[in-house]
């Protein structure tokens, strides 16, 4: 796969949705001393996500990924970090109780800092200057000096990322997973009237967990009810910061992404030709490719030749993003053409992307039935075809923010101006997450019905 790459080879490719830094010997210093630090995930552990969602593509595990649209220095916490950990515990336990097989866990986290924007300049007051990229990039105030794209930030962006990776990595193995406390959390959502018709599920979980006390099996006896396993993904957009983390693994002898254990392709960078394909064609970390509208079947098939050519099981997955009600009209021409070159890949849902509106107060929004449309869409799509629906894809947080409308707990257009604390795109809150988990167990059950009754 790597022979004749360098992890410097996409400088020569054309680069699309990435700064024009103005002191290059500012740039080069900072490449060079992110160069010297060590990586943030290592390779054994990249290596381990990609046989897990091996077992994915396969059927035999379903993926969770969610997290930030793009995360934040001013809101970087603990309590930030503790709570949308909480909140994808929680939406794991749901899952796995609708798909009846492990879940991975994989946040949008320690490292998703850098978003693509669809104009390079915005405009205020009679003023231009360039657009907001996330904060590894420029500043969101709107001044000359906040929007100058400053190398620095990378360095912050690296200190965040390895200290949520320390205490995520604390979370997951220091009895804060415990599956018991888990469960107790889930109890306390559907004891809720607006959460009603998800208490039988929830009281099915509950007995589930007592069975398994009754017969002896509890985190004390079994150390996989005490911890988890937790991986961390972005979009690999900013390639400077890509390229100075990246590392050769001591046991493959082959070059690894050190930024997350899994990079993804935005749909604005998925050029064949271009720097994003061509530097992460060459790291060995499972990489995902969004696809929306107007991925073509000939596109499709160059990227899975250009990112997977040895068709090796979890290396790729396919997180397509078409919006509510145009699921039907784009799905199947991809799943035709991944049938017909028998390529091996994850099928991934994101439903945020395709669905984001402005409301009549003004903000941007993502309606919650809407998000609710597309994932159903995508499973009766996958049923038709007789496909693996792999996994769901969510831009959420576990604060209790006012940014999408709808759920249980009914945000309207007239609460989003009350908590609406998103830099860049709406997130599904702590409620909605949850409540999303809750629909899509029942998608998954009545996926595994169907196939007891057809075996």
């Amino acid at each position: 796969m790597t022979m004749g790459w360098t992890k410097a080879d996409w400088r020569a490719k054309p680069r699309v949705q990435m700064p024009d830094y103005p002191d290059a010997a500012a740039l080069a210093a900072v490449e060079a001393q992110l160069a010297a630090y060590p990586p943030l995930v290592f390779a054994g552990e990249a290596r381990r996500l990609k046989a897990t969602l091996g077992e994915v593509a396969a059927g035999k595990a379903f993926l969770l990924q969610g997290g930030d649209c793009a995360e934040s220095f001013a809101e970087f916490s603990a309590d930030n970090i503790r709570d949308t950990f909480k909140v994808m515990l929680q939406m794991a336990i749901v899952l796995t109780w609708g798909a009846k097989v492990p879940v991975v866990k994989v946040g949008r986290m320690a490292g998703q800092f850098a978003k693509p924007r669809s104009t390079p300049m915005e405009a205020m007051g009679g003023v231009e200057l360039p657009s907001y990229r996330g904060d590894i990039i420029n500043g969101f105030d709107f001044t000359p000096e906040a929007r100058t794209p400053d190398p620095a930030r990378m360095l912050q962006a690296y200190t965040q990322a390895a200290a949520s990776l320390n205490l995520l990595r604390a979370f997951s193995t220091g009895g804060f997973a415990d599956i018991h406390r888990v469960q107790s959390w889930i109890s306390g959502f559907t004891e809720e009237d607006e959460a009603a018709r998800y208490r039988e599920i929830g009281a099915r979980i509950a007995d589930a967990m007592d069975f398994m006390a009754a017969a002896g099996v509890t985190s004390k006896t079994a150390h996989e009810l005490a911890s988890v396993e937790f991986y961390t993904s972005h979009e690999a957009l900013l390639l400077e910061y890509e390229e100075a983390l990246c590392r050769i693994d001591s046991i493959t002898g082959l070059p690894v992404a050190g930024s997350g254990h899994m990079l993804w392709i935005g749909d604005r960078t998925r050029q064949v030709d271009g720097a994003h394909v061509e530097f992460c064609r060459g790291v060995q970390n499972p990489i995902g490719l969004k696809c929306g509208p107007t991925t073509t079947v000939d596109d499709l098939k160059r990227l899975m030749e250009k990112l997977n050519p040895a068709n090796e099981p979890g290396r790729l997955t396919l997180i397509v993003r078409f919006g509510a009600c145009t699921v039907g009209e784009h799905l199947p021409r991809l799943i035709r053409t991944v049938r017909e070159e028998g390529a091996n890949v994850v099928w991934t849902c994101d439903p945020m992307h395709g669905n984001t509106i402005k409301s009549a107060s003004g903000y941007k929004t993502r309606p919650f039935d809407s998000v609710l449309r597309e994932v159903r869409e995508f499973f009766a799509v996958h049923k038709a075809e007789g496909t693996i629906p792999g996994g769901v894809h969510f831009e959420m947080t576990g604060r209790d923010v006012t940014e999408c409308t709808g759920g249980v707990r009914a945000v309207t257009d007239e609460d989003l101006s009350s908590r609406y604390h998103t830099a860049c795109d709406p997130r599904l809150n702590a409620s909605q997450s949850l409540e999303l988990a809750f629909l899509v167990a029942e998608e998954l059950q009545g996926r595994r019905d169907l196939q007891r009754m057809a075996g």
